[in-house]
């Protein structure tokens, strides 16, 4: 009979954080999304995933959405065709302060070599920058923001990231 392995920690990792720069590349994996640029927002809440042509449908008794995403800046295609379980529908305060109306999912980040859930807010980001906001809730206890630098975990699965986990 195999042992019983233990649960892993609930909350983010104890011990040191992780430095990042303003913008990282990330990985969303179970979404398809091998590589997208993030900007790492303290200001913001929550995460936020530019996505359109969003259809909300039934799975199981359960709600879930299906949405295209753009993983590459200023460019249409590539295209990822995403599916997830819908989490909640929540009012957020979006860059110019209007309040919206968002769908909410549930999805791991894979960051540095470590890979956690997060939630991400589905929104229209076409004249935003970046497709891809990581807001503090996502790292709270995990990372420590350099305003000055940038790509410091390096490309996800690239061996620069090794480095950054250990910084």
């Amino acid at each position: 009979m195999a042992a019983k392995l233990p649960k892993p920690p609930k909350g983010p990792p104890k011990g040191p954080k992780m430095i990042i720069g303003w913008r990282e590349w990330v990985a969303l994996p179970a979404l398809g999304v091998a590589r997208i640029k993030a900007k790492v927002d303290t200001g913001a809440r929550s995460s936020a995933l530019h996505a359109w042509d969003i259809t909300e449908f039934s799975r199981g008794g359960a709600r879930w959405v299906r949405f295209d995403v753009h993983p590459v800046q200023r460019a249409d295609r590539p295209s990822v065709t995403c599916e997830a379980a819908v989490i909640d529908r929540r009012g957020v305060t979006n860059t110019s302060g209007r309040a919206e109306e968002r769908y909410v999912i549930e999805t791991d980040l894979d960051f540095a070599h470590i890979r956690w859930p997060i939630e991400i807010t589905l929104a229209k980001r076409d004249e935003m920058g970046f497709r891809m906001l990581l807001g503090r809730t996502a790292l709270r206890g995990r990372a420590v923001v350099d305003p000055g630098r940038s790509f410091l975990a390096g490309l996800p699965g690239s061996a620069s990231m090794v480095a950054a986990r250990k910084r």
